[in-house]
């Protein structure tokens, strides 16, 4: 037990002083992109992929799991901010085009890219994988190119690619998990399943989501908090 309380602080240091590291590195390049159309996530990505075990760093990093949980709760947050900021009269108005894009358009994405990478050499199954993953645009990257680097659109555009940015990660996400599940199994995944599980997962999420949503204002608004 004595090794154990005697490496515990240190470790702990390591890691801490680690992340601070990074997260004022990442400050400071962020400070300085500012006058740059470049959104903010390529930097911390870069910076990311510089620490890691490939880079100079040499960070070694293999918790997947731990990866994805925070990876959910990061876009939890994108998500949300998004939704907050972006006005419902915004969302009413191209609530159309938007969700065309979010679906359709990230299905005719993914179709591309996996025949792109095909044809540049992989097989089909690690090309269709890939187009699933890459489908969809980033909000993060969209929201923070659009309200931060001066970019001017027309409006109706401008919050047309902002909901579709914010709307299009659970039809890739499903995407994802369909040809992952098709590459372990072929044989217990068939198409009319495919749809079946799209429209369940689109369905039931709205749903949710909405009366979350119109439950939460009826509750704030009949509740007085400190």
């Amino acid at each position: 037990r004595a090794p154990v309380l005697t490496a515990e602080p240190l470790a702990t240091a390591v890691v801490l002083a680690v992340f601070g590291t990074l997260l004022v590195a990442s400050v400071i390049f962020s400070r300085a992109t500012e006058q740059l159309p470049v959104p903010v996530a390529l930097i911390f990505l870069i910076i990311g992929m510089l620490a890691g075990s490939e880079g100079i760093g040499g960070i070694p990093f293999e918790n997947y799991a731990l990866a994805y949980r925070l990876g959910t709760v990061a876009l939890v947050l994108i998500l949300f901010d998004g939704g907050l900021n972006t006005p419902s009269s915004a969302v009413r108005r191209v609530a159309a085009p938007a969700g065309v894009l979010a679906t359709v358009g990230v299905v005719g994405t993914a179709a591309l890219c996996a025949v792109g990478a095909h044809e540049l050499g992989l097989p089909w199954s690690a090309a269709m994988l890939l187009g699933a993953v890459v489908s969809s645009t980033d909000a993060a990257a969209v929201f923070t190119v659009l309200r931060s680097s001066g970019v001017h659109l027309q409006r109706r555009v401008g919050a047309t690619l902002e909901v579709e940015s914010g709307a299009n990660d659970p039809m890739a996400v499903i995407l994802t998990i369909v040809v992952t599940e098709s590459l372990m199994d072929p044989a217990a995944v068939v198409g009319w399943q495919i749809a079946l599980t799209i429209l369940a997962q689109i369905g039931v999420g709205g749903a949710l989501g909405a009366a979350i949503g119109y439950g939460a204002r009826l509750m704030l608004a009949r509740t007085h908090l400190a």
